[in-house]
């Protein structure tokens, strides 16, 4: 039998199926004479659930790195949400219930409305209010535990994981695994990524599928139950020799990024924070060639100072001991909201008020950025680059306001280094008007999640238009091509930073294009530079 759904992450798994069945809090309500003992008795395993998740987070920081692993640092924060908290507490003293039955009920409460909002990210919190709620009456029965474990390797099986559930997962023992629900874009599917585990969401497996045989074949999104010898024989080849093909990519590591007809390429990786770091060096990366800055503001209450900016770049810049790092500036806004900046809600936020647009509307906040890159400059190469760019003016306007904070750092004797000045090529305005960006800055980097978004009017985010997002459309493609043209006549260096760089099926496509640079995932880098290898420059 075959179902298909949609791969997460590709690879081949072969085992035994462990349906996962999550311990179902059936929750009764009935009444309480002592309200005050109930809601101690709601404190004391809201404390346990609290201490859980920290755990949760350590384990997650050593596995997927800080930005994956932040997550649990807001399941955390969402425990200690005020309106959430008294309203649990107000129904286990007005009602006079259990506590069960008031984190449930607040909990449904918060999901539906959350599930309401029309801003996607807010949407996908309902499912993080059921999963902390869920928690917090697991402890209150004594269901905590079950379901993740087994002494044999398994396939697994699930309706939906929260991230929690799968941080918890033993990597030793869990092959791959296939959910009804969830999205491309949500927590878990992140997660399975960086943790390297084939990965199918959408698959609707039949009741009796616990015990049985099975291949999950996370290339074409299938899970195979029972399947005939023949066939088992054919994924068992593909297994190994998909296995093989990653003992071969090691050897590669401390080898150039080079064509077989000479063109050397820069192979850089992505990141979201300091702890990213070691990935990138382990996969033998060049240099860094995106630092998504605005998880600095992301992971804070309050506007981060410029020492705690430049503490976090000076890391990175010394750990990467000379080698390229490229910083983003700040790209708050769209899907990336932060309470503090008080953005406002907005009809359309990918086209609204983000990144560059508010760094010049708030210059305040960006000076205090620059100094920060500034200065930790003079402790490695760093380079810096801008998103959201439309218009020459913005690209002046954003050199003046570098001009000053150098000033200053001058007038202050503070030591630093001169830095690459570069723009996100992500939106079709950039694109067009590229030949006159490229005498103003050394280096495009482009966007290309955004920029297919923009180009085909198609928002990224939305499920339902992922059969019809293409960021293979000949329209992007030619796009990227000007961009490269462009650059290279005013001796702009060009790249890609967007998730597309990773797509080896393209990789040669670049090569012949001219690019300069590409930049991916940590976990992409031995592939890519496996293709780029193996491919010709010249026609």
């Amino acid at each position: 039998m075959i179902v298909e759904g949609k791969s997460v992450f590709a690879g081949i798994a072969i085992g035994r199926v462990s349906v996962y069945d999550k311990k179902d809090n059936q929750v009764k309500r009935y009444k309480v004479t002592d309200v005050e003992a109930e809601i101690k008795r709601f404190e004391d395993a809201r404390d346990k659930a609290k201490e859980q998740l920290a755990v949760f987070y350590e384990k997650a920081l050593k596995e997927v790195g800080e930005v994956n692993a932040a997550i649990f640092e807001v399941h955390q924060m969402m425990l200690d949400d005020l309106d959430y908290v008294e309203s649990i507490t107000n129904m286990i003293r007005s009602q006079e219930v259990n506590a069960e039955f008031a984190v449930a009920g607040t909990g449904d409460n918060f999901s539906a409305m959350f599930a309401a909002m029309d801003d996607d990210y807010m949407r996908e919190r309902a499912a993080d209010v059921k999963d902390i709620s869920n928690r917090v009456i697991s402890i209150l029965q004594g269901n905590e535990g079950g379901g993740l474990t087994g002494d044999e390797p398994f396939i697994l099986l699930a309706d939906d994981l929260a991230p929690s559930e799968t941080v918890q997962l033993d990597k030793s023992k869990v092959l791959s695994f296939v959910t009804r629900h969830g999205s491309t874009n949500s927590h878990t599917a992140i997660l399975a990524r960086t943790m390297n585990i084939p990965a199918i969401i959408g698959a609707d497996y039949p009741e009796d599928a616990d015990g049985k045989m099975a291949i999950v074949d996370g290339f074409a999104g299938k899970l195979i139950l029972d399947p005939d010898e023949k066939t088992l024989a054919e994924y068992q080849k593909k297994k190994e020799e998909e296995e093989n093909k990653k003992r071969l990519l090691q050897e590669l590591k401390g080898k150039e990024t080079v064509t077989l007809d000479g063109k050397k390429l820069h192979l850089y990786a992505n990141i979201g924070g300091v702890a990213d770091v070691a990935s990138v060096l382990s996969n033998d990366a060049e240099g860094i060639g995106l630092f998504r800055s605005e998880f600095l503001y992301l992971e804070s209450d309050t506007y981060p100072t410029e020492e705690a900016q430049f503490q976090a770049y000076k890391t990175v810049a010394e750990n990467m001991a000379g080698k390229k790092v490229i910083i983003r500036t700040l790209d708050i806004g769209a899907d990336k909201q932060v309470d503090y900046f008080q953005l406002g809600k907005e009809d359309n936020p990918a086209m609204g008020y983000r990144a560059i647009r508010i760094c010049l509307d708030q210059p305040e906040i960006f000076k205090t950025q620059l100094r920060a890159i500034y200065r930790a400059s003079y402790y490695g190469t760093i380079s810096i680059m801008f998103p959201m760019i439309i218009s020459v003016s913005e690209v002046k306007k954003i050199k003046e306001i570098v001009a000053e904070v150098k000033a200053e750092l001058d007038a202050e004797g503070i030591p630093y280094k001169d830095c690459e000045l570069g723009i996100m090529i992500e939106t079709p305005a950039a694109v067009m008007i590229s030949d006159l960006l490229a005498k103003e800055v050394d280096f495009f980097s482009i966007g290309t999640n955004d920029l297919t978004q923009y180009t085909l009017a198609i928002d990224r985010q939305n499920p339902r238009l992922d059969n019809i997002y293409d960021s293979h459309h000949e329209a992007v493609l030619r796009m990227l091509q000007m961009v490269v043209d462009n650059g290279h006549k005013e001796g702009c260096w060009v790249g890609i930073c967007g998730e597309l760089g990773a797509d080896t099926t393209l990789t040669e496509t670049f090569v012949k294009m001219g690019f300069d640079e590409l930049s991916v995932s940590p976990s992409m880098v031995l592939s890519v530079r496996e293709k780029v290898r193996n491919a010709k420059f010249s026609s």
